[in-house]
């Protein structure tokens, strides 16, 4: 069951849209699909239904009409997202609704802006990615997306490539989608982890209450296990945004789950303490004190000041090793283990306009070098025809 803290200053997004819901169920018609649009294809579908492109027949408008199968879809949540898309994603990098909603026997369903060209994970090379200017063309675009909900209150939950929808063949354009699992700002939920690299790490707790014995005196089977409730915050989408920028940059996780059983996590977890320690320790990190987030480190750092370790930087994990210092900050900061210091969608703008990989450094750097020197030929084959000139002219 949800709950939304009363005292929590987006608490007027929800009600909005909870008015916005009431309304639009008094106006819900049923419909014969086939007889207002003729479907084409499926662009996609996944637990809650299927999209389908299709176009008005009177009109010729292309469209994507999303359905929800009414035996698992409350209308309740149905109406939560076409209300959200239609009145609140007024941003050019997020998916419209129509204005389009009705009901079939067996379908609610409602039309948004099609994404005609599949989605970002349809372009995204496995183990190469994509080439880095469209991936910060993608990130700038996401950035602004991600924002302009958290400015009114919601966040969406559920950032990943298959939710973001190409509209050009080049994957320059995109629009953020899917808005299913958004929810106010303070809604409280039930932690409930999940083996993805998606998954922050403040959800763990729950893999571990989950994981207690049942308590004596039960039946057999039977566990006595404290639900965990976290609250609804934009740094679940800062994380999430992270991960979706490495994906892009190297078409690979950084790790297949959010778990110290992870391998790939625990050496970031351990990197991550020590780094954040280091800049502490040196007034680097900009804040007086960590928080302290509970992790597995401690140990590894006595044994690394047993052995007389210098204190400067340490290498990053191996999945890291090719990103540029720049891009490894700004990965340290979306995902940073602290939910309250990970870093706001926006502060990636940041980061535009200068390489995030090694490879693409070195080659910047090659190409500025030749430039330079092809300028510093152009000048001194233009000092030599000046000076034959001034000779010919028996100048000095």
């Amino acid at each position: 069951m949800l709950a939304v803290n009363p005292s929590s200053p987006f608490q007027m997004a929800t009600q909005k849209l909870d008015e916005l819901c009431y309304l639009t169920a008094q106006s819900l018609t049923s419909l014969k699909t086939s007889d207002h649009f003729r479907v084409i294809k499926l662009l996609g579908e996944g637990s809650y239904g299927k999209v389908m492109l299709a176009v008005h027949r009177k009109k010729g408008t292309p469209m994507a009409l999303k359905f929800f199968p009414r035996e698992s879809t409350s209308l309740l949540s149905f109406l939560r997202e076409y209300n959200l898309s239609l009145s609140f994603c007024s941003h050019p990098s997020l998916s419209r609704a129509l204005g389009i909603f009705f009901s079939t026997p067996s379908h609610y369903v409602f039309a948004q802006q099609p994404g005609l060209y599949g989605d970002l994970f349809d372009v995204i090379v496995p183990e190469v990615g994509m080439e880095e200017d469209c991936v910060q063309s993608v990130v700038s675009q996401l950035s602004g997306a991600i924002s302009h909900l958290h400015s009114l209150g919601f966040v969406h939950r559920d950032i990943k490539p298959e939710n973001i929808f190409l509209c050009d063949r080049g994957g320059r354009w995109v629009k953020l989608g899917d808005f299913g699992l958004t929810r106010a700002r303070g809604t409280q939920v039930r932690a409930v982890w999940y083996e993805s690299p998606y998954c922050v790490p403040e959800v763990e707790v729950a893999k571990q209450r989950e994981a207690l014995p049942g308590d004596k005196g039960k039946e057999e089977g039977e566990q006595s296990k404290e639900v965990v409730w976290i609250s609804v915050e934009p740094s679940i989408d800062s994380w999430a945004l992270g991960i979706v920028i490495y994906c892009m940059l190297t078409g690979c996780f950084p790790w297949n789950e959010t778990t110290m059983g992870d391998p790939s996590y625990r050496k970031y977890k351990e990197w991550f303490v020590m780094e954040t320690d280091r800049e502490a320790k040196h007034g680097c990190s900009g804040r007086t004190e960590r928080k302290e987030i509970g992790m597995r480190g401690d140990a590894e750092r006595s044994k690394q000041k047993g052995r007389g370790q210098s204190q400067g930087p340490r290498p990053p994990p191996a999945q890291f090793s090719a990103c540029c210092p720049l891009a490894l900050t700004m990965f340290q900061k979306l995902l940073n283990l602290d939910p309250d210091q990970r870093s706001e969608p926006e502060e990636v703008l940041g980061y535009l306009g200068m390489p995030w990989l090694l490879e693409t450094e070195k080659r910047e750097k090659r190409q500025g070098q030749e430039a330079e020197e092809e300028a510093r030929k152009i000048r001194e084959a233009g000092h030599v025809g000046e000076k034959k000139e001034r000779e010919g002219r028996g100048e000095r």
